[in-house]
C-alpha cells in the first residue's frame, strides 16, 4: 500500500466521481470520514513503542504504508493530496532550487512570495475536487498555517478551521463533520519536532507520542457517530549517528554549486564547468567511492531512468531536480557547509527510504 492511495481510496467511499478504492476501503458507512495524520511517526517507532499510545496500538491496522522519496513532509503531504507521485506534483524535497533564478532556493514550508503555489503544484487536490462536486472539506491544523504558500499548494480548495489546542481541534473536527457528505484531515507535528531536537525514543518524544495518542481518543470520543476515523502519517524518522558536512576535510564539494534538500535526500546541484560531459557521472563516483555501499547516490538521468521519483516526471520536475541525489542508508547525515549549526543540533533526521523512515501506519476506526 502506498500514501498516495489513501485518499483516492476515501473519497470513493463519499462517491467522489473519478476516485478509485485503490485500497478496498468501502462505501463510507455514513458519509463522514476523518483522517488524523501525525507528522513524524513511523511504524516500527510506533510498534515500539505502543505502551505511550494505548488508543493508537488498539485500534484496527490497515498497514504499514509506504511513503514517497523523499520521505519527508511537503511530498508525503502533497502526495497524499493529490493522489500522484513526486514527479509529477512537483514537490521534490524541504528545499529545492527555482530553475531559472540564478541559484534560489525554496523553502517549501515557509515559502517564498515570488513562487506562486498555483503554478509551482498544478495537480488539483481532492480538496478541490471533492469541493466541487458538493462534499464538504475541511483542514483543521494550527492557525499559523492558514493561508502559507505550502498550504495553498497541497491543501486548496478545504475550508481552514484553525486550532492551537486540543479543545479547538475536537471542536473544530466535530463541526467540519455534523452533515454528510463530509471529510476532514486533522494534523498534529508534536511527534515530528520533538525527534528533530531530541530523537525518537527520547523523553520529549515520548511525551508527544503520548500527546497525539490523547487527541486520537478525544477524536474517537467527540467526533459525530457514524465517522469513519484514519490515522496516518508522513514519514517515520531515524537518530543520527554519523554527521558529515560537506566539503570539511572530504572533496564532496567539488564541482558543485548549491546544496539543497536535506541531510537525508540531498539535491546537490553542479557548476557550470562540471555540467556538461561526464561531470555529473565524475561527481558520482566521487561520492560511490568517499561511501561505498552506505548510500545510494543518483545521476539526474539515473534518478529518471530509475523512477525514483515515480513513472511520471514532469519538465519543472526535470529541471528542479538535483544534478546529483545522495540518499544515505545508513544512520548518516550529509550536512550543508552553511546550515551546519542547525542541521547537526537535530537528533532525528527523514528523507531517506530506509524502513523506519519510509513505512507509516495507517489504523481506523467507526464510531458507534
Amino acid at each position: 500500500m502506498h500514501l498516495s492511495e489513501i485518499i483516492p481510496s476515501i473519497f470513493a467511499g463519499l462517491g467522489l466521481a473519478g476516485s478509485q478504492d485503490i485500497l478496498g476501503l468501502g462505501q463510507s458507512p455514513h458519509g463522514r470520514e476523518c483522517l488524523f495524520l501525525i507528522d513524524g511517526l513511523g511504524e516500527q517507532a510506533l510498534a515500539k513503542f505502543a505502551e505511550y499510545a494505548p488508543t493508537l496500538s488498539s485500534l484496527a491496522s490497515r498497514g504499514p504504508v509506504s511513503t514517497a522519496f523523499p520521505s519527508t513532509t511537503v511530498t508525503s503531504l502533497t502526495t497524499l493530496m493529490t493522489g500522484v507521485l513526486p514527479g509529477a506534483h512537483g514537490m521534490l524535497g524541504y528545499t529545492i532550487r527555482v530553475p531559472r533564478s540564478n541559484g534560489r532556493i525554496l523553502n517549501s514550508l515557509k515559502w517564498d512570495e515570488r513562487v506562486d503555489p498555483y503554478t509551482w503544484q498544478p495537480v488539483p487536490t481532492y480538496f478541490e475536487r471533492a469541493k466541487g462536486e458538493g462534499i464538504q472539506v475541511s483542514h483543521v491544523a494550527a492557525k499559523r498555517y492558514e493561508g502559507s504558500g505550502f498550504t495553498s499548494a497541497a491543501f486548496r480548495g478545504a475550508h481552514y478551521r484553525g486550532a492551537n489546542i486540543l479543545d479547538e481541534m475536537a471542536e473544530q473536527a466535530a463541526i467540519s463533520l455534523k452533515k454528510s457528505p463530509s471529510f476532514t484531515y486533522v494534523y498534529v507535528n508534536e511527534v515530528d519536532v520533538a525527534g528533530h531536537s531530541d530523537g525518537v525514543g527520547s523523553d520529549k518524544w515520548l511525551g508527544a507520542l503520548s500527546y497525539v495518542d490523547q487527541v486520537a481518543a478525544t477524536l474517537v470520543e467527540r467526533l459525530p457517530r457514524g465517522t469513519r476515523i484514519w490515522i496516518t502519517a508522513d514519514h517515520g524518522m531515524v537518530n543520527a549517528e554519523e554527521k558529515i558536512v560537506l566539503g570539511r576535510e572530504n572533496s564532496l564539494l567539488e564541482g558543485i554549486s548549491l546544496v539543497a534538500g536535506e541531510p537525508r535526500a540531498r539535491h546537490l546541484y553542479l557548476d557550470d564547468d562540471h555540467l556538461s560531459g561526464q561531470g555529473p557521472n565524475e561527481a558520482a563516483i566521487r561520492y560511490r567511492e568517499y561511501f561505498g555501499d552506505r548510500i545510494d547516490v543518483y545521476t539526474r538521468k539515473e534518478a529518471i531512468e530509475g523512477e525514483l521519483f515515480g513513472k511520471e516526471v514532469s519538465e519543472a520536475s526535470h529541471d528542479r531536480m538535483g544534478d546529483l541525489i545522495a540518499v544515505p542508508h545508513d544512520a548518516i547525515v550529509l550536512i550543508d557547509p552553511l546550515r551546519v549549526d542547525l542541521e547537526s543540533s537535530m537528533v532525528g533526521h527523514h528523507g531517506a527510504m530506509t524502513d523506519a523512515e519510509r513505512y507509516v501506519p495507517l489504523r481506523t476506526v467507526t464510531i458507534n
